[in-house]
């Protein structure tokens, strides 16, 4: 049986357009299908239950990185607070008046309005001194 190459032509001609038209109805079908489904209520509670996984693991990762802020947020604030109070000299008066609550608080309004919270100061090593800086930046004093 010999095929001539005319009539193998014409059949790769024919199922050629048959394929084109037939993938294109398919595609068609499919794309329909596929929109009327993402647009129904149940397709909802599939990608939810799908995305799940990655909903949770950005709340995971989010909580860690609030927490770890938190810690050194607070932390810089308990170094700092620290710091002011030895330059003030109130870690001082604070153990000084530890035994008598009444005399803290009478100390510590005291500092508060700053009428001996500069005396308490000069004693302390970080006060800073009363000498003007210069400042090249703009030529000011």
């Amino acid at each position: 049986m010999d095929i001539e190459p005319t009539v193998l032509l014409a059949y790769a001609i024919i199922w050629t357009v048959f394929y084109f038209f037939l993938s294109n109805y398919i595609a068609e079908l499919s794309r329909k299908k596929w929109t009327a489904w993402v647009q129904s209520d149940d397709s909802d509670d599939v990608l939810m239950d799908a995305l799940s996984v990655i909903v949770d693991e950005i709340e995971d990762r989010m909580h860690d990185k609030l927490e770890t802020f938190q810690s050194s947020f607070f932390g810089s604030l308990g170094a700092a607070s620290k710091k002011l109070d030895d330059a003030t000299g109130q870690t001082t008066l604070k153990a000084l008046t530890k035994d008598n609550p009444v005399m803290g608080f009478v100390a510590e309004y005291m500092m508060k309005r700053g009428g001996l919270g500069q005396l308490v100061g000069q004693n302390s090593q970080n006060s800073p001194s009363n000498e003007s800086k210069t400042s090249t930046k703009l030529g000011l004093k």
